[in-house]
């Protein structure tokens, strides 16, 4: 399994379910103990707060929170807040769906202040990472641990146990990550070159009482978007235009922008502006939706009408949002504009349009964009108020982590923040799959004697400089193996292993399967041992060794707090 995921033959999810399943096929365990793992709470929790991280994304409640966090005037006071914010969410939602959450929103703020996103995500995955270690749902790992010392016999982690060593670990860390994270990172380019091509134009409405009810156009920040510009305001039949920086706006006015699709789809996360065709989009919530554009041949039926004529939303179950025409910039409702040959139409569609459309002839050409889609923030409140129940009901001893993850996913579907279809969507089943063959692995390292003999090996090598020495030795391994194998891997083989160091030293069982956790999730030195570090690593264009500016301090930090902890046998408390 190691050779296999060093060599990158297959994927970590392929190694570990294949390496289990190799122990059972030869005999080497039983199958209780090889699919041990499919039956524990950490998969089935993992699982369902996916469910509720899905459902907050969805709805859209931290766009306008996020916008304020990352409304900084540095790269350094922005990392400052996004850093801390992330690892406070990371407590309560497991890190893996909140930086794939955090991705787009990221990398468009940077584009805005014009600086590079390598400068900001690596920051933001080791936020989350240190975040994580906080809560027994923090991260995988913490759940993986705590489902193995369950399986042990044991009791499993408390809401905050890992809190002992992670608390410290964490704040260290975030202040490292703040104060030399963003001059260590590289500079990967790949900003606007704030050229304007092919304007497309969208319309959207001020909220009343939201971020721009009374604000002026320079204090909402609308001068200076990247590739867009506002190049109109409708307040009822009086149209304003060009508009002024000091122009007050208040609740419903129709703001038209024209500039770049690719920044244009953007501008419904803006706080305080919904799409003036909100209405329809929502309509469409019932599925998964994307954008489209959607080119007018001479041949198509909705040349020569309005919109609101062709009735498009029910004859074609998408919604239009904007409109590009030559280098013109159309300043009419797009209801109310008188379609021609040419027009290309950005779209809001279930992501089945395209198939159904482009063989026929109402539409030249047909193009699925690649930006996120348009967030609809009806269920905000919602979302949010699940995900604090989530957070709240094991804080407090009311149910365990497990039952207050199921409650949470089965109300996120009732009340309608997702459908089941897209709960379902929200479930990254690869993940979950690795965990639960991770804790079977587990479990076949002890059953084995594996466990027992690595244990043996590690006390003779490091026993004999005390309990810190053979804490340092078992951190130390786990890392490397985290890096080696991800953290799911490193954790199934190194708990069982950590429990005989310990028993074998004399030191406090328990807080050595604390520390192995910790630092089975301290993979800061590789685009593979954690899920996060992975995720970030095309979006951001980093190259392996830029993992290695930020992760050797915060390497160095964890082997001088961990073992410490281990030794001392208690931690914060």
């Amino acid at each position: 399994m190691i050779g296999t995921l060093l060599a990158r033959r297959a994927s970590p999810t392929v190694a570990v379910v294949g390496a289990l399943l190799g122990l059972y096929l030869t005999g080497v365990v039983d199958a209780a103990t090889t699919f041990s793992g499919f039956s524990n709470r950490a998969p089935i929790t993992i699982a369902a707060l996916y469910v509720v991280a899905g459902g907050v994304d969805r709805s859209g409640a931290l766009s306008a929170p996020l916008r304020r966090v990352l409304d900084a005037s540095t790269v350094r006071s922005g990392v400052a807040r996004l850093g801390l914010c992330t690892a406070l969410l990371s407590t309560v939602v497991a890190n893996t769906p909140v930086v794939a959450m955090l991705i787009s929103p990221v990398r468009r703020w940077a584009d805005r202040r014009g600086v590079a996103a390598s400068k900001i995500l690596i920051p933001l995955s080791y936020a989350t990472i240190v975040g994580g270690m906080v809560t027994v749902i923090g991260t995988s790992t913490n759940l993986i641990a705590s489902g193995l010392i369950d399986a042990e016999g044991g009791e499993p982690f408390g809401f905050f146990e890992p809190a002992r060593i992670g608390t410290l670990v964490a704040a260290a860390a975030l202040v490292v990550i703040v104060a030399v994270g963003p001059r260590l990172m590289p500079d990967r380019g790949g900003i606007d070159d704030g050229s304007v091509v092919s304007p497309f134009t969208v319309s959207l409405v001020v909220e009343p009482g939201g971020a721009l009810d009374g604000v002026s156009i320079a204090q909402g920040g609308l001068r200076n978007l990247p590739s867009v510009f506002l190049a109109g305001v409708q307040r009822g039949s009086e149209i304003v235009a060009p508009v002024s920086p000091d122009f007050v706006l208040h609740a419903e006015d129709e703001l038209t922008f024209a500039g770049q699709v690719t920044n244009v789809v953007d501008l419904d996360r803006l706080a305080g502006l919904r799409l003036a065709e909100e209405k329809h989009v929502v309509a469409l919530e019932d599925r998964s939706h994307a954008w489209f554009e959607a080119v007018l041949g001479a041949t198509s039926p909705l040349v020569g009408h309005t919109i609101k004529q062709a009735d498009f939303r029910r004859s074609y179950q998408a919604a239009v949002v904007g409109l590009h025409r030559g280098d013109q910039i159309v300043d009419a409702k797009l209801g109310e504009v008188r379609l021609q040959v040419g027009d290309s139409l950005l779209l809001v569609a279930d992501t089945g349009f395209r198939e159904r459309w482009k063989r026929r002839g109402d539409f030249l050409l047909i193009h699925r964009r690649s930006e996120p889609p348009p967030s609809v923030q009806t269920k905000g409140l919602t979302a949010i108020l699940v995900l604090a129940v989530v957070a709240l009901l094991p804080m407090f001893g009311i149910v365990d982590v497990l039952k207050s993850a199921v409650i949470g996913a089965i109300a996120t579907v009732i009340t309608g923040v997702l459908t089941p279809r897209q709960a379902r969507e929200a479930i990254d089943i690869d993940v979950v799959i690795m965990i639960a063959a991770a804790i079977g692995l587990g479990a076949t390292v002890e059953q084995s004697g594996l466990a027992a003999r690595i244990g043996t090996q590690v006390a003779e090598l490091f026993g004999g400089g005390g309990i810190w020495f053979a804490a340092f030795g078992i951190v130390l391994v786990t890392i490397v193996l985290t890096e080696m194998i991800t953290n799911a891997g490193a954790v199934a083989l190194m708990i069982p292993v950590g429990l005989n160091v310990a028993e074998s030293v004399g030191g406090n069982q328990r807080i050595f399967a604390l520390g192995v956790a910790i630092a089975a999730s301290a993979s800061f030195l590789s685009p593979i041992g954690y899920q996060t570090n992975t995720m970030v690593f095309a979006p951001g264009r980093y190259r392996p060794t830029d993992y290695l500016r930020l992760g050797i301090p915060l390497t160095i930090l964890v082997l001088g707090i961990v073992p410490l902890c281990m030794t001392l046998g208690r931690g914060l408390w």
